[in-house]
């Protein structure tokens, strides 16, 4: 396949925020593909190569695709590093180069979406004293067959700076409307996604098998479950109104979810996010095999920093100290954890998400056995007000966040935000709710002692409906010095200079972006907005939600990808929870 098609169809998505249009420029792109080139079109729609629980990277730098585009062009880095100040875009600074070279001379020969994909992939496994050269050899040898508009797009995806503003559930509605002609098919794509956490497999298997194909999708031990996420509530009577006279009731850890596969002495750990994550945790792969009386099993765990003296939880920022490539045998020494299991998924081959969950506790209780390093969350069983307040007692009291509130007779729902599920935690139980899990779309340099790191941060809720970032709030309190560093490191690979398509904000940045780093935040209220695009015309036309004082309470949420943050639908519930706690106020 022309890697041609691919480029104008880039180009024409770049054009565009509409949802609707990017579907139906979708549809046509993948009318065009092969069978056996559509996984590799959805892998690099996305701006990667291989699902992300592969953790393949391309590890190119903007200096390497410099001297690439200097190699290809003969063209001096003088020019191109000008060019590209200019306009902040790398990959528009050498389709402008480019294009001299393009009107002088004949292209060798048209490349094909395999062959790029195939150079990126050989590129990504470079390693070692001559890699640094081997890359820009292959990358030459791409742009000098390449059309200036293709060059572009190849450093894009070489960079990670394609901004398309597609998301999963777009993705996924244009392959159903393409290979089953009908979008509402998009709920079987979506489960077969969820359990296979691979959207290029997916695409593959409907272009080839249909739906029939997609319905056969099985859980596969070493492959992440997409997980599953809980609503919050702010009260044990909201919790009852939900959820009736009988549930269960965890202690809420505040530590990282891990999820765990085990086949024999082999553990591979996956992170909330989907990413491998068993080099941070040498002592789970280590110690847990030991406890499994199962052929293989899939488990969900809170990893827990402890205090070895009095094994109290410690809070989650303790387990940012493991979040390191080098001396990691010394982290854990320093900072010991618990596994805390709380859920099973799969076991001896064969699919636990269809089993209520007194099922899947019994069952994980019957299959795993505890220990002073592997142990099962605290759980008991709810049927009054009363008995809450007291289980919300004890998991305070052990260093806990709250509780985790679970139905007894419901399925586990594979990457969805379930009603089946509710946290309550303390911070909940005022007239807000305040705690809100947002994302950091923009930044405001600082000044003073913040010169040189952004004094704020524009952020923004989830929009579920919409699949974008909607501004909620700018937030420059509760940071201390080491949070701003710390900071502003992580979101310095993340700037952009033009604001990604996913994002709605009347409010212009001084730095956009792109929508990844998930942050804590508290505030006094939420109130109505003619700035802000949270829930937009929800409440009252023309206006949005605001958050009121926010302030950062200091847990960057690296454990969360964007779109686990909290959705426009929460806060538009707990808007209404805190006038509803007003007037009954006024009542008194």
């Amino acid at each position: 396949m022309k890697f041609s098609i691919l480029a104008d169809s880039f180009h024409k998505m770049e054009g565009t925020r509409k949802r609707l249009e990017l579907t139906q420029f979708l549809v046509e792109l993948f009318e065009k593909t092969p069978n056996e080139v559509i996984s590799k079109i959805v892998y690099l729609i996305q701006g990667k190569l291989r699902p992300d629980f592969e953790g393949i990277e391309l590890g190119v730098a903007e200096k390497i695709a410099m001297r690439s585009i200097s190699k290809s062009s003969g063209i001096a880095m003088k020019k191109i590093e000008e060019e590209y100040r200019k306009n902040g875009d790398i990959g528009h600074a050498a389709s402008i180069i480019l294009e001299q070279k393009t009107q002088m001379t004949f292209l060798v020969e048209d490349i094909t979406v395999e062959r790029v994909y195939e150079t990126l992939f050989r590129i990504s496994n470079l390693e070692g004293s001559r890699s640094q050269d081997m890359k820009m050899k292959y990358i030459s040898s791409l742009l000098n067959d390449a059309t200036s508009l293709e060059a572009s797009y190849i450093l894009k995806i070489l960079l990670g700076s394609l901004r398309l503003g597609i998301a999963e559930n777009t993705v996924m509605d244009a392959l159903a409307i393409t290979f089953s002609g009908d979008k509402n098919n998009r709920k079987i794509l979506q489960h077969a996604y969820n359990v296979s956490s691979d959207l290029g497999k997916v695409a593959e298997t409907i272009a080839t098998d249909g739906i029939k194909g997609i319905k056969k999708f099985e859980i596969v031990l070493f492959n992440p479950i997409r997980p599953m996420l809980a609503d919050r509530v702010k009260s044990e009577e909201e919790a009852i109104e939900k959820f009736g006279n009988e549930f269960a009731a965890e202690y809420k850890l505040d530590g990282e979810r891990v999820q765990l596969h085990i086949k024999g002495k082999e553990v591979v750990l996956f992170s909330r996010s989907l990413e491998n994550i068993s080099s941070y945790y040498p002592d789970i792969i280590e110690k847990i095999p030991e406890n499994i009386q199962a052929e293989n099993i899939i488990l969900e765990a809170e990893a827990v920093a402890i205090n070895e003296n009095t094994g109290e939880f410690l809070p989650f920022q303790e387990l940012m100290h493991r979040r390191r490539k080098y001396k990691i045998e010394k982290a854990v020494t320093q900072y010991p954890i618990t596994v805390n299991l709380f859920d099973i998924l799969y076991c001896n081959g064969k699919s636990c998400l269809e089993l209520s969950y007194k099922e899947r506790r019994e069952k994980m209780e019957k299959y795993v056995k505890e220990d002073n390093f592997t142990k099962y969350i605290p759980m008991g069983i709810i049927t009054n007000k009363n008995e809450i307040e007291d289980f919300m007692e004890n998991s305070i009291n052990a260093g806990s966040e709250g509780l985790m509130l679970k139905m007894l007779d419901k399925s586990y729902q594979a990457g969805s935000r379930g009603s089946h599920w509710l946290k309550l935690k303390r911070e909940y139980q005022n007239d807000l709710g305040d705690s809100l899990d947002l994302v950091v779309i923009g930044g405001f340099f600082g000044k003073g002692r913040r010169t040189g790191n952004y004094g704020t941060l524009l952020l923004a809720t989830y929009d579920e409906d919409e699949d974008t970032f909607t501004s909620i709030c700018k937030v420059g309190t509760g940071f201390s010095d080491e949070n701003l560093d710390q900071i502003y490191q992580i979101l310095s690979p993340q700037v952009t200079i033009k604001k990604n398509p996913r994002i709605t904000s009347e409010m212009e940045a001084d730095v956009w972006f792109e929508p990844e780093l998930v942050i804590e935040v508290v505030a006094s209220e939420i109130t109505l907005s003619p700035i802000h695009k949270a829930a937009m015309d929800k409440i009252r036309t023309d206006a949005g939600l605001a958050l009121r004082f926010p302030k950062f309470t200091g847990k960057i949420r690296i454990e969360k990808i964007a779109e686990d943050a909290s959705t426009n639908e929460e806060v538009i519930a707990l808007y209404k929870g805190q006038k509803k706690v007003a007037h009954e106020k006024n009542l008194i």
